[in-house]
């Protein structure tokens, strides 16, 4: 009997040991720190069914735990005249030990903003508020670890560990989805940083016509987005890094 109860309060004592460390507001952020890059400056070659469309710029800043995420995307060229102006999207949270967790996320384009698309993620209602075009509207059903079309192609540098097959839902402008990925051995990529062997995210879906999104990240650099393709209404459209820089 004696046994069992020092057994019970060698177990109560660690559980309390590790729930105090959770609840810590400086330990948690160490830790979040200890994985979390500070700065990131990614540039994509964005080609279009195989042809080059033009450049993605993405950039995110970390102060403390609340971050910016900003990806510009330009074309260049002949196509140029086809698609003028800048297309802007942004991602504003915080990081958290579970990663990015959202709370505002914006598409924008230059060439015309009455179009600005606005999706402000409530995580104490769990509900996402909605703008666009003069028109305002909720959606609830906001569930943890939800992130917006921007941050999840980063979420995977924030997270302590690579995550196998997972679901999640995604955040657009004006929507929210469901998506499940699933992780395979990925090709060794050339990329501004050498050869880099990566993982391989490539969302499952669910009916015909749905947006397929392939997403290849290389472990030996913090998970680093090195490749993505999206494929949606017959049409390619794929990013491969030449430029990168990583701090902190």
């Amino acid at each position: 009997m004696r046994i069992l109860l020092l057994l019970a309060a060698c177990l109560f004592a660690a559980a309390a040991q590790a729930a105090l460390k959770d609840s810590d507001p400086l330990r948690a952020k160490a830790r979040v720190e200890s994985y979390a890059p500070q700065y990131i400056n990614l540039v994509y070659d964005l080609y279009r069914n195989g042809q080059k469309l033009g450049q993605v710029t993405d950039t995110l800043t970390r102060t403390g735990r609340q971050y910016t995420l900003i990806s510009e995307t330009r074309a260049s060229g002949p196509l140029a005249i086809l698609w003028p102006g800048v297309i802007r999207l942004e991602s504003r949270g915080e990081v958290t030990r579970q990663g990015l967790r959202p709370t505002q996320f914006q598409h924008a384009r230059s060439d015309a903003p009455h179009k600005l698309a606005t999706a402000r993620l409530d995580w104490k209602q769990h509900r996402i508020d909605f703008q666009y075009k003069g028109d305002s509207w909720q959606v609830n059903g906001l569930q943890d670890g939800a992130q917006d079309q921007l941050s999840q192609l980063y979420q995977m540098m924030f997270t302590p560990s690579l995550p196998a097959d997972y679901a999640l839902q995604v955040v657009s402008g004006r929507d929210l989805n469901d998506y499940r990925y699933a992780r395979s051995d990925g090709d060794s990529i050339q990329t501004p940083l050498g050869v880099l062997a990566t993982q391989q995210y490539q969302r499952i879906v669910q009916t015909p016509g749905q947006k397929v999104v392939t997403l290849w990240v290389a472990p030996a650099r913090h998970n680093l987005p090195v490749q993505v393709r999206v494929v949606d209404d017959g049409v390619t459209l794929e990013q491969r890094l030449v430029r990168a820089s990583v701090k902190g």
